[in-house]
C-alpha cells in the first residue's frame, strides 16, 4: 500500500490556522482523499490530557520550561504511535495542527532552552513521522495575538498570556526555521483575506507535491 501523505500546519497564535485546516482538509476530501486530521497538544485520551494541564490548568502555573517542553513530546509520542504512523501506513493522509516545529520555536526559540536539545527530543518523539510539507502562516505578531484574544472571548490561555515579546521572537524564530529547511517549509502570507490565503496554500501544496486536486 501507497503510503500517505503527512502535512502540519504552523505560526503563532491569531494566525489563522484553524480555518485553514478546516478549508484545506475540506478540499482534499473533495478530490477524494482519505484524511485524518489532528492537532498538538492532543489527539489521543493521553494527549488532550497534556494539552489541558498545560493550557488551562491553574495548577501548574509554576510548571518549568523543561517540563513544559517534555509534556509537549510526550503528547507527541503518544499521538505518532497511536494514531499519525498508522494512518499513514493504511494510505490515509494525516493534517495536523502544529507538529515538531512548534516545539522547537516555542520552547527553543521562545523559552530560550538550547535548540539542539529540543531538537534531539523532538527527533525522539516523532521517530518516522516527518512531514511531507510543512504550510507556516505567517502574520504580524502583535495583529495575531490580538485576534487569538478576541477569538477566545477576551481570555487568554497560559499560552496567550505570554507577553508580546514572546510572539515576536516566535514568529521569527519560524521564519528563521523556513530559511534552513525550504524544501519542506513554505511560508504562506497569513494577512490577506480567507480565500485569498487558502488560494495561496492550494497552490503552494499542489506545486511542492506535484499534485492536483480537482
Amino acid at each position: 500500500m501507497i503510503r500517505g501523505k503527512f502535512i502540519t500546519f504552523e505560526g503563532s497564535e491569531g494566525c489563522g490556522k484553524s480555518t485553514q485546516i478546516r478549508r484545506f482538509v475540506a478540499l482534499l476530501e473533495s478530490g477524494g482523499v482519505e484524511v485524518l486530521q489532528t492537532r498538538e497538544p492532543g489527539g489521543t485520551a493521553v494527549g488532550e490530557k497534556i494539552r489541558n494541564l498545560l493550557q488551562h490548568d491553574d495548577e501548574v502555573g509554576d510548571l518549568t520550561d523543561e517540563s513544559e517542553l517534555l509534556l509537549f513530546a510526550a503528547s507527541r509520542a503518544q499521538l505518532v504511535r497511536e494514531v499519525i504512523l498508522p494512518a499513514l501506513d493504511e494510505g490515509k493522509w494525516v493534517v495536523a495542527d502544529r507538529f515538531f516545529d512548534s516545539t522547537t520555536i516555542y520552547q527553543g526559540v521562545g523559552r530560550g532552552l538550547d535548540v539542539e536539545a529540543v531538537q534531539q527530543i523532538n527527533a525522539f518523539a516523532a521517530g518516522r513521522a516527518i512531514p511531507d510539507l510543512t504550510l507556516l502562516l505567517d502574520l504580524d505578531a502583535k495583529i495575531g495575538h490580538s485576534r487569538a484574544v478576541a477569538a477566545s472571548g477576551g481570555t487568554a490561555d497560559r499560552m496567550e498570556s505570554q507577553p508580546l515579546a514572546f510572539f515576536e521572537s516566535v514568529r521569527q524564530g519560524y521564519l528563521d526555521l523556513a530559511a534552513v529547511e525550504p524544501g519542506r517549509i513554505v511560508v504562506i502570507d497569513a494577512s490577506p483575506g480567507i480565500d485569498e490565503v487558502a488560494e495561496k496554500i492550494r497552490d503552494e501544496f499542489e506545486s511542492r507535491l506535484s499534485i492536483t486536486i480537482a
